[in-house]
């Protein structure tokens, strides 16, 4: 999930020739539309298409947002209705897993590795709420905001991480992984995003490591600029990162790499997100007279770039883009910024890819955790449809080169948690 905002030869490839590249146009507005009710966002908006509707059906997740529907209409209290949503948000959580990882019934046809069904899933149901008028009690839009809230917690995995028991015993790593949304669905509606598909392949597995086994655990976000000014990813992570041997965090990135992104900035660089927000301002966290420009990798990287991990070549990424100290225009810097520069893109540029490791690197700094806990970015390749299925208008919403590919992505980062382990 790179930069919107520039291209950068010997780093990260900006996000907009990315896409040109892959024959795709600028976003297109959805704007948000009333459905009889209070209006959608422009996300939720996106559900009446028909390849989320395909998607969704295909996988048996259509059913989600009906049956919270009804079980809605039946609630007799707003901590009734809280308790059913934190209910039906760990339930589509854990039913994304399961099915990711080969359990339970399939539901239809679609491959199990997909991520999409659990994204178009948790909209359909965030929509319902949004729209539903309890009639045995008031619900105001402070409360709705709380309840559409627990559920974006619980079907994102971020209250169910878990290192207890068999899985917390001598010898046992802790490794904590997260994924994102799917995202630029203006220009290609069928989008997955691998690090989503990634972080369901992984959840609640073992590992093993040249240094003994290691228990994964994974989160995902959103891709909205809101939710993190929000700091929806230190509520997440600030419970977690003290009790874990190593973290990444993982994002689309460049056609056909795997890139370890050395060092992440501090600014934000304005390309649309997934509610066609746009943000361009210094990175928004708490303390900000103590923010640095820059935090750090500390995760193994050369070892992990020199490690045989699967079939895309893995680069350790070290250039940013910075105003110097004294200058006034951005400055692509191939070996990592300068002393006193102001940050413009991390290696994995100026989007929510380079924050998200922008906000868990610094708050691992900010725990004292820096020098004991490796942590950092993971840029997996773009996910590619095959060949005859590029054009959006008509293509499939499957194929199996697609399917290929995502299933090679998630083994090679499985791969690279397993060098990172042994390495650290």
């Amino acid at each position: 999930m790179l930069s919107g905002s520039r291209s950068r030869l010997g780093g990260a490839l900006g996000l907009a020739a990315l896409l040109a590249g892959l024959g795709v146009s600028a976003p297109a507005s959805a704007a948000p539309k009333d459905t009889g009710g209070r209006a959608v966002t422009v996300e939720e908006a996106r559900l009446d298409r028909a390849a989320p509707q395909e998607i969704l059906r295909r996988s048996g997740f259509d059913s989600r947002a009906p049956e919270l529907a009804r079980a809605l209409g039946k609630a007799r209290s707003y901590d009734q209705a809280r308790r059913l949503i934190e209910r039906e948000g760990r339930s589509l959580w854990r039913g994304a897993v399961g099915r990711a990882q080969g359990r339970g019934p399939a539901g239809g046809d679609l491959s199990r590795d997909d991520d999409r069904p659990l994204y178009w899933a948790r909209l359909g149901m965030t929509r319902e709420l949004r729209q539903w008028e309890p009639t045995r009690f008031s619900l105001g839009d402070e409360r709705r905001a709380r309840l559409i809230d627990a559920l974006e917690t619980t079907s994102r995995g971020q209250d169910d991480v878990r290192f207890t028991g068999r899985h917390h015993g001598k010898g046992i790593k802790r490794v904590l992984v997260t994924g994102f949304d799917p995202f630029t669905l203006d220009r290609d509606v069928r989008i997955s995003n691998p690090s989503g598909a990634t972080a369901l392949a992984l959840d609640g597995t073992t590992i093993r490591t040249a240094e003994g086994p290691a228990r994964v655990e994974a989160v995902t976000f959103p891709v909205r600029w809101q939710d993190f000014t929000d700091g929806e990813v230190e509520r997440a992570l600030r419970p977690v990162l003290p009790r874990v041997d190593l973290f990444t965090t993982i994002s689309q990135g460049r056609v056909g790499r795997v890139d370890v992104e050395r060092t992440n900035g501090a600014w934000r660089g304005g390309f649309p997100d997934n509610d066609n927000a746009s943000r361009t301002e210094q990175v928004p966290v708490t303390d900000p007279a103590s923010q640095p420009q820059w935090t750090t990798t500390t995760l193994p990287y050369k070892a992990i770039a020199d490690a045989e991990t699967g079939r895309f070549p893995v680069y350790d990424n070290t250039s940013v883009t910075e105003i110097p100290a004294g200058g006034t225009r951005p400055v692509m810097q191939p070996d990592g910024p300068t002393e006193g520069s102001a940050a413009r893109a991390g290696g994995g540029g100026d989007y929510l890819s380079n924050e998200i490791a922008y906000r868990a690197t610094l708050l691992r700094d900010r725990l004292g955790l820096h020098d004991r806990l490796p942590g950092g970015h993971v840029h997996t390749p773009v996910l590619q449809f095959g060949a005859g299925n590029t054009d959006p208008a008509t293509g499939a919403v499957t194929d199996p080169e697609f399917v290929r590919n995502r299933l090679d992505i998630i083994a090679q980062v499985r791969n690279i948690l397993r060098t990172a382990v042994s390495a650290s």
